[in-house]
């Protein structure tokens, strides 16, 4: 699939999307000063060329806390015996069927895989760690941190205001 053009236009939508994925039709046309079917049409062709993988609700941790729980957040650094292109597709794959793993990233130098990982409370943090790392003979090394305050949480790229 061809790469798509990208105008003024669809920048300013999507860095509107990427603030806020609320907004609707109509307030996203009035802001980048198109009609409203006009720019359906182009936030549709955006999903289509793949450019919006998804949306989705951030919730707030504090607040979400007081009625089901503090939870417990943790950042892993995964290091594997092995490193070839089958051993590092595998890992990715056991990773991206658990749900508690929010966030994988494969990085260079140091670690293999940075995970960010939320988990109920430290037993079903413990039965994840057994599940996907001591179970698989090609972990070497896991560094885990717990976070204690999330201070900043964001997805937004930064995008330019025009090509």
């Amino acid at each position: 699939m061809p790469a798509p053009v990208l105008d003024t236009i669809d920048l300013q939508l999507l860095n509107l999307l990427q603030t806020d994925a609320s907004l609707t039709n109509q307030a996203l046309a009035a802001r980048v000063h198109i009609s409203p079917p006009t720019c359906l049409r182009r936030i549709k062709r955006l999903h289509e060329a793949g450019l919006i993988e998804r949306e989705l609700a951030i919730l707030n941790l504090d607040r979400l806390a007081s009625v089901i729980g503090p939870g417990l957040c943790a950042m892993a650094e995964i290091t594997l015996d092995r490193q070839d292109q089958a051993a590092l597709e595998a890992f990715e794959q056991r990773v991206l069927r658990e749900d508690a793993v929010q966030q994988c990233y494969r990085v260079s130098p140091g670690p293999d895989f940075c995970l960010v990982v939320h988990a109920r409370d430290m037993p079903d943090y413990l039965a994840l760690t057994q599940r996907l790392f001591t179970a698989d003979a090609n972990v070497r090394n896991v560094k885990s941190f717990f976070s204690i305050k999330r201070s900043k949480f964001g997805a937004r790229v930064p995008l330019p205001s025009s090509l």
